[in-house]
C-alpha cells in the first residue's frame, strides 16, 4: 500500500473522531501529552485566542519570528485543502511521513488515556497532540498556537504561554461559549496564565473589561492594543496594503503586508504588540528591518485571497456578522463602484440576515451546499437569501463559480466567495490552488 493511501486511511480514521462531537475539558489532552513526554513544555509558546483575526495574527507573528532567525512552529485550524496545513515549521508544512510517524505514537498512547480518563481523544485533541509532538521532534524554539473554539477548556490551553493574546471577540458558538460578549470573553480569557503578559486586540469595551479584569486577577501585564499601537492604512490594492505603525517604544514607519482588507490593519497592530511583548519576555530586541520583512512575507491562504484580478474574484472565510462587515467595507474600498456578486455557502448555526448586511448593495447571489455535515442545503439557503432581498440562485459549486465569473465579466463586476472556510477550501481545490 502506498504512503498516500496509508495517510488517507489514517486521516479518515482521524476525521471519524469528529462524530464524537466537542468535549470541553483538559484532562484528556493533559494525559495524552503526558504519555508523549509533555512535548509542549520544550519550547516557548505564543497563544492566541479570539473570534476574528486570530489566524491572521498568528501568521504575521510567526513570519516575523522566522525572519529574526528563530525556528518557529505554527499550529492553526481548520485546514482548507490538506490536513498538513495545520502544522508548519518555518512556513513549511509537515510531511505525510511525519504525520504517520507521530500518529503511531499517539495511537500507542490512547489505551492508557482511555483507562485514565474514560474516553479517547477527540479529533481536535488528537490533532493538537500531533502538532505539539512534531514541534518537539523538529526542534522548534517557539510555537505560535491558535486556539480552536473558546479558550479556557480548549485543548491548546495545556500550554504555558510566553505571551497570551486575544483578538477581536464577536458573538459566536453561543450554545457553547455563552449568550453575550462578556460570557464569550470570559471563555477566551481562560488562556491567560498568571504572571504572563496579555495582549488585548481591538474589541468592544464589554469584552475588553472582562479580559482586563482577568489579567489583573492573575497579576499579568495588560497590553491594550488600541491604546498602545497607532496603525493607519496608507495604501491598499489587490496585491498588498501598507500601514503606518508606531508604538511608545518604536516607530515602524511603513509596514507592508500581503494580508489585504481593512481588518488587517487591526491585526497588524495586534501582531506588533505581540512581537514587542515577545521581545520583552525574551530580553532581546529584534532588528527593525527583519520585523518589516516578516510582515511583508506573511501569507494566509483563503483570507481575502485574490484568486484573479480580471474580473476580480476574492475568497474569504468570513462567516459571522463581524467578519462580513469588515469584508464588505474592504470590498467597497477596493472595488469602488463595481457591482458585486456573492457565492455563498454556510453552516446552519450562522446568522444569515446579519451576515448579509455586511454586503450592502450586493447585485447577485449564488448559493451552494458546502461539504459539511452542518451545511445548509443550497436551495434552502437561497430561499433565506431571497427573504433578505438579494436576487439569488442555487447551483452546484462549479456551475455557481462559472456563472458568477461570467456575470462579473459581462457587467464589469467582481465576485466574492464567502460564508465558510470549508467553502473557500472547496474553491481552492476546484481551481487547483494548494
Amino acid at each position: 500500500m502506498s504512503i498516500d493511501q496509508v495517510l488517507a486511511d489514517k486521516l479518515e480514521s482521524l476525521y471519524e473522531r469528529r462524530t464524537a462531537g466537542m468535549k470541553f475539558g483538559l484532562e484528556v489532552e493533559r494525559e495524552l501529552l503526558a504519555q508523549l513526554g509533555n512535548p509542549q513544555d520544550s519550547y516557548a509558546v505564543i497563544h492566541v485566542a479570539g473570534t476574528n483575526g486570530k489566524g491572521s495574527v498568528c501568521a504575521l507573528v510567526a513570519s516575523v519570528l522566522e525572519q529574526v532567525g528563530m525556528r518557529v512552529g505554527l499550529y492553526v485550524s481548520p485546514h482548507l485543502v490538506e490536513f498538513n496545513e495545520r502544522i508548519t515549521v518555518n512556513g513549511v508544512q509537515v510531511t505525510d511521513e511525519e504525520l504517520l510517524e507521530v500518529s503511531q505514537l499517539i495511537d500507542d498512547a490512547i489505551p492508557s488515556v482511555l483507562e485514565a480518563c474514560g474516553r479517547e481523544p477527540t479529533f481536535f485533541e488528537y490533532a493538537t497532540a500531533m502538532a505539539f509532538k512534531l514541534f518537539q521532534a523538529k526542534g522548534i524554539q517557539v510555537a505560535v498556537v491558535e486556539t480552536g473554539m473558546g479558550g479556557r477548556l480548549d485543548a491548546t490551553s495545556v500550554v504555558h504561554p510566553l505571551v497570551s493574546a486575544i483578538t477581536r471577540i464577536s458573538l459566536e458558538h453561543t450554545e457553547f461559549l455563552g449568550p453575550d460578549l462578556a460570557a464569550i470573553a470570559e471563555e477566551k480569557a481562560g488562556i491567560i496564565e498568571a504572571g504572563r503578559p496579555v495582549v488585548c486586540g481591538a474589541m468592544d469595551e464589554e469584552a475588553r473589561e472582562v479580559i482586563r479584569a482577568k489579567a489583573s486577577e492573575k497579576g499579568c501585564l495588560f497590553r491594550d492594543v488600541e491604546q498602545s499601537v497607532s496603525a493607519s492604512l496608507l495604501r491598499m490594492s489587490l496585491a498588498h496594503q501598507v500601514a503606518g505603525v508606531a508604538t511608545d517604544s518604536r516607530t515602524y514607519g511603513q509596514l507592508e503586508t500581503k494580508l489585504i482588507g481593512l481588518h488587517q490593519i487591526e491585526n497588524v497592530a495586534t501582531a506588533v504588540a505581540i512581537v514587542e511583548e515577545t521581545e520583552r519576555a525574551l530580553g532581546v530586541e529584534f532588528p527593525l528591518v527583519k520585523i518589516k520583512q516578516g510582515f511583508a512575507k506573511a501569507e494566509w491562504l483563503g483570507r481575502f485571497h485574490v484568486l484573479s484580478k480580471d474580473p476580480p474574484v476574492i475568497l474569504d472565510g468570513a462567516h459571522n456578522p463581524g467578519a462580513s462587515a469588515v469584508l464588505g467595507a474592504s470590498l467597497r474600498r477596493l472595488l469602488k463602484k463595481r457591482p458585486l456578486a456573492l457565492v455563498l455557502g454556510m453552516c446552519d448555526d450562522k446568522d444569515l440576515a446579519s451576515f448579509l448586511k455586511g454586503f450592502r448593495g450586493i447585485s447577485k447571489v449564488w448559493t451552494v451546499t458546502i461539504k459539511n455535515e452542518r451545511a445548509v442545503p443550497g436551495d434552502q439557503l437561497a430561499e433565506r437569501v431571497r427573504i433578505c432581498g438579494p436576487d439569488c440562485e442555487s447551483e452546484e459549486l462549479s456551475a455557481a463559480m462559472e456563472k458568477a465569473e461570467k456575470w462579473a465579466a459581462d457587467n464589469g463586476g467582481a465576485v466574492c466567495v464567502a460564508g465558510s472556510l470549508f467553502l473557500v477550501g472547496e474553491v481552492l481545490c476546484l481551481k487547483g490552488v494548494t
